[in-house]
């Protein structure tokens, strides 16, 4: 049977509570001695363990904040007052959560429509923000003389190939070319966040083969 002893020497792991002294002036670890709630936050009476001076330190919660955002889902677009904490920096990239979906900040705008990559939420006049965990793909469906539009839902890092045989609204289609915010290709592949229509053409109809008799 295996030994199932433990370590004895082995310690357990505890919080260490690391804040400014004033009597030190520098970080130091502190013993909290008592905790109060106070007005959504609390009030904590620490003690220096290298000074042992007592001091008061006081947690409160920041206050809430609205930012005016635009939420792009695919062709489809909707202006949404999100709610932040104060001291919390929003920058060009970050994700986040609303209405259970995800959403990238893609501009940020200033007063006088100044564009900056990050800002203090209180300093922003608005923002843009896309859907970022599903993307929605114009489609054009070419069928002889007749064309038809349509969406496809996909994953952001599908990738989709010209020539490949895809199925769409029951029916299988070739993709036929593939276009991007900087132009068209009728070669190569590219994933879904960077598609912005793909043109779909029916698949070739197989041929009969001829067999010839010896």
């Amino acid at each position: 049977m295996e030994d199932a002893t433990h370590d004895t020497d082995e310690e357990d792991e505890e919080l260490v509570h690391v804040e400014e002294c004033p009597s030190c002036g520098t970080e130091e670890v502190h013993e909290i001695l008592s905790e109060k709630e106070v007005g959504g936050g609390a009030d904590y009476r620490v003690r220096c363990e290298t000074c042992s001076h007592v001091h008061l330190i006081h947690v409160r919660h920041p206050k809430a904040v609205i930012v005016q955002f635009t939420l792009s889902d695919g062709a489809h677009s909707s202006n949404e007052e999100i709610e932040v904490d104060e001291d919390e920096v929003i920058h060009i990239g970050d994700v986040f959560d609303h209405a259970k979906m995800l959403w990238r900040v893609q501009t940020l705008h200033l007063k006088q429509e100044q564009s900056v990559r990050y800002a203090d939420p209180v300093l922003i006049v608005s923002a843009w923000a896309v859907r970022c965990d599903l993307v929605r793909i114009k489609v054009t469906m070419t069928r002889g003389e007749d064309s038809a539009s349509s969406i496809i839902e996909s994953d952001p890092d599908t990738v989709f190939s010209c020539g490949t045989i895809i199925e769409h609204e029951g029916e299988k289609w070739r993709i036929r070319a593939i276009h991007t915010g900087i132009g068209r290709t009728l070669t190569g592949r590219r994933e879904a966040a960077e598609i912005r229509r793909l043109f779909l053409h029916p698949p070739p109809v197989p041929r009969n083969r001829r067999w010839q008799r010896d």
